[in-house]
């Protein structure tokens, strides 16, 4: 018997979920931020995918942004190698022409009168919060009517600044990692040591929310820490109000907010919004945009002078939080399924959620890559 077979044999089995989550795909009736708007020009095109399929985006020189199947339907190569002609796209290779709605509106060699071929698949596009939006599933679905809503992007009382990773994991990694605060040892050499409480989980239609508030066992205060949440040391407030971070997972989008002791509800010091999408068809690849919004000092112009400090801080953390769940996918790919114990209820809850609002991901159903019209539909 090979050591990995004894490993596996005597693996515990899964608890509180039945499914592989690991192989549980995103579903597509949502709307995901593809790309960053400032990497589309005018009168240029775009190749983006979602689960593994291309996606083109256009920006005309005067109209909003479309977007198309990225493969043409002649002989399916892309059709960002091509040109873009006012609202139009044209194929780099015969010239097939098509328009905003994915319809053949040119084949500069057809015979006059004849019918123009089929077309390709066109999906809706938003440009919001410095993002491209793109809904590739149902739009008979819930999802395609919930937009994403960033208040805190819009008040001049925050700084913004725009997340922008591409991480080896597969997407529910990355859930997980940011609702469990208590993996703060692994940020000790940047932090040191922190102690997580968890102080209340709640769970409803489609979403979880865990409670935390901290405090610091041993080490020194990080500088870059101590600018994002505009305070030195320990809370010190009369009324007896802590510290207090909300992390929640409404499907399929992230949320933290953290307020210091005394401050008003709607008044975080940091304000982060996630969104966590797969590039590939097995969905092994996420590409994470978040928008991390920063409470500025009451100094006119200070958070300016501070954002280095704040930018490198959060940098360390986002390594070391990356490196860790490439690992996590590296031993699932090892033992070819989802060998964790999970004991924290709120992990427990958030692996649930995910598993139920998820669709399969047919690229480990059939072992290769498919289309997004092969993925089940709510």
């Amino acid at each position: 018997m090979s050591s990995i077979t004894a490993l596996r044999r005597h693996a515990p089995a899964p608890k509180f979920e039945a499914a592989d989550l690991r192989k549980s795909g995103l579903d597509p009736n949502f709307w995901y931020p593809l790309a960053r708007s400032k990497q589309l020009k005018a009168g240029k095109s775009l190749a983006v995918s979602f689960a593994g399929e291309p996606i083109a985006l256009v920006r005309p020189e005067k109209g909003e942004v479309f977007a198309l199947e990225d493969r043409c339907a002649h002989r399916q190569v892309p059709l960002t190698m091509g040109v873009v002609r006012g609202e139009r796209l044209q194929c780099h290779y015969h010239c097939w022409t098509y328009d905003r709605t994915g319809a053949c509106v040119n084949v500069p060699y057809l015979d006059e009168g004849k019918q123009l071929p089929n077309g390709v698949k066109s999906y809706p596009v938003r440009e919001a919060y410095g993002f491209l939006f793109v809904y590739t599933g149902d739009q008979s679905a819930p999802g395609f009517a919930a937009f994403p809503d960033v208040s805190t992007f819009a008040k001049g009382e925050y700084k913004t600044r725009t997340l922008d990773r591409t991480i080896g994991c597969h997407w529910s990694f990355m859930h997980e990692n940011l609702m469990d605060m208590n993996h703060q040892f692994l940020h000790r050499s940047l932090m040191g040591s922190i102690r997580a409480t968890c102080l209340d989980v709640r769970k409803g239609n489609g979403w979880v929310e865990c409670d935390y508030t901290f405090a610091r066992a041993a080490g020194k205060q990080p500088i870059g820490e101590r600018f994002m949440i505009n305070r030195k040391g320990a809370a010190k407030v009369a009324d007896g109000s802590i510290d207090m971070m909300t992390i929640r997972t409404e499907y399929p989008y992230q949320t933290l907010k953290f307020w210091t002791a005394g401050s008003p509800k709607d008044e975080p010091a940091l304000d982060l919004w996630n969104c966590y999408w797969p590039t590939d068809a097995e969905q092994r690849r996420n590409q994470t945009y978040g928008l991390m919004m920063i409470r500025k000092p009451p100094i006119p112009g200070m958070i300016h002078v501070i954002w280095p400090f704040i930018v490198a801080f959060t940098n360390g953390i986002f390594g070391q939080d990356t490196e860790i769940v490439e690992a996590e996918q590296a031993a699932f790919d090892a033992q070819g399924e989802d060998w964790n114990q999970e004991i924290f209820p709120a992990i427990q809850e958030l692996r649930a959620l995910l598993i139920d609002k998820s669709v399969p991901v047919p690229a480990y159903a059939k072992g290769g890559v498919v289309k997004l019209a092969d993925l089940p539909r709510a």
